[in-house]
Formats: C-alpha cells, structure tokens, sequence
C-alpha cells in the first residue's frame, strides 16, 4: 500500500467514526481546495480504503443489493434482536398494524406473544407462519406475487387488497435510510407495496439497524418526513441521529439486552 499522508489519515480517522464524509466539510476543516480533497478521496479509493461518493465518501458501499432474507438474519443478530424487543413496547392490544418483510420485521414477529386481541396484516409468509401460532392474532396475509429471495408477496394484488384497509401502525423494514434519497430498498416492486403500506397507516415504525445509515437501495420508498419513528442500534453516528431528529423523527436507541 502506498504511504498516506497525515491529512488522508485525518480523513479516515472522521471516516471511522461517522461512517462518511464530505467535501465541502473537509475543505473547510483542512483550509484546503475542493480539487485537494478529490485527489486525497480518489487516492484513498484506489487504495481500497473508501468508497466515493457524489460529494463525498462512505466507510461502506452506497448502495444496497438484494440478499436472500435467510442471509440476512445472520448480520447483525444481536442488533436486530435489540430492536424488535424495542418495537414491541410499540404494539399494544386491539391494535390493527401492518408488519412488512425483511429480517427486522421477522425478528419481531417472533416475539409478539400474549396479546389478548391483535389484528395484523403482512406481506411476509414468514411472518404469518409466526403469528399463525397464537390464536388471539388474527393474521391476514396480502396475496400476490411470490419474491423468492425475501419470502414475501408484492405486485398489485397485494395493492388492491391493501387499499381495503385502515391500520392505526406500520412496521416497516428497509435496505437503506439515506438523507437526501431518503428510504429505500433494493426491490422496486417491494418499494411500491411499502408505499401503499404508509398511505394507509396512521403511523409509520421503521426498523433498521445502524448499518442501513446513509446507504441507498434501487427502490425508494419514500422521503423520511413520512416517518414518524426510526428504531436502531448505538452503531448509529450522533450527527446522522441529530439530522434525522431535525426532520421530526423520533429516533430511538434500543437498549442492549
């Protein structure tokens, strides 16, 4: 590896802790040009140490690809663990709520237990096959094309058959939360289904642990003022935290069990 040098250090010291950085606030903070900063990012790049940006650079990959939701419940266990236990202080008997797909989303399916009447809808078979199991849920599963990778129905039946319905609370998983682009996953399809989740549900619970930060999936589902809590790990940056509280969510730190 080529040698850096203490700016480019600098660099990724800033990188490690908030998992990103920018141009302009480099510039600003090493009174340096803007063509400096894109030389020091684009070396650090070729070195393997970065990854580029427009207008900055990540610790990680911008952007989301789709797994198979199996793999995915093996990163991050206890984190995911974490915030479903967080999620569940959230749900409260005779609710009607909507829990979506994804990993998150079946972490907490798994410990909704003991409730004396709670209806949900969802578009996990995952899910359903958890609920299914106590007999005071009534669990109704929206129809629709099978994605194989996540076990779970999108397309427009599922649509139509959503439109039928108000729930006072949405669970929501997510491939990324970025704070220009805004909530996304990596499936289109899956982005036009949760889209159709938020417009008939009073209130919208996201559930994403840390490594979702700044990280964009192909699908947007929608702007983060659509969301009214984000709940994830102490892995999330306090500026990042900072930002997404400015935007009126209510971010919340779940505890370590």
């Amino acid at each position: 590896m080529a040698v850096i040098n203490r700016r480019q250090e600098d660099i990724l010291n800033e990188l490690e802790k908030k998992g990103y950085v920018n141009v302009v606030d480099l510039c600003e903070a090493y009174n340096v040009s803007t063509v400096t900063i894109r030389k020091d990012l684009n070396f650090l790049e070729n070195e393997k140490l970065l990854h580029r940006t427009h207008g900055g650079a990540s610790k990680k990959p911008l952007y989301a690809f789709e797994r198979n939701v199996d793999d995915k419940e093996s990163l991050q266990v206890e984190q995911k663990k974490q915030i479903a236990a967080e999620a569940l202080k959230y749900i409260s008997n005779n609710d009607y709520i909507i829990l979506g797909s994804g990993s998150n989303i079946h972490y907490l399916s798994r410990i909704i237990k003991g409730f004396n009447k709670l209806t949900v809808l969802t578009s996990s078979l995952k899910v359903s096959l958890e609920l299914c199991r106590e007999a005071t849920i009534n669990t109704i599963q929206l129809g629709g094309d099978i994605r194989n990778s996540s076990t779970s129905v999108v397309g427009p039946i599922a649509e139509a058959t959503l439109s039928q319905f108000s729930c006072n609370k949405l669970f929501l998983g997510t491939d990324g939360i970025h704070l220009d682009f805004g909530m996304s996953t990596s499936n289109a399809l899956e982005a036009h289904l949760n889209q159709a989740m938020i417009e008939v549900a009073e209130k919208v619970i996201v559930l994403a642990d840390s490594t979702k930060m700044n990280i964009r999936g192909f699908g947007k589902i929608c702007n983060l003022n659509k969301i009214d809590i984000l709940i994830t790990d102490d892995g999330i940056d306090n500026e990042t935290k900072a930002k997404l509280e400015e935007l009126g969510i209510d971010v919340v730190v779940a505890a370590k069990l």
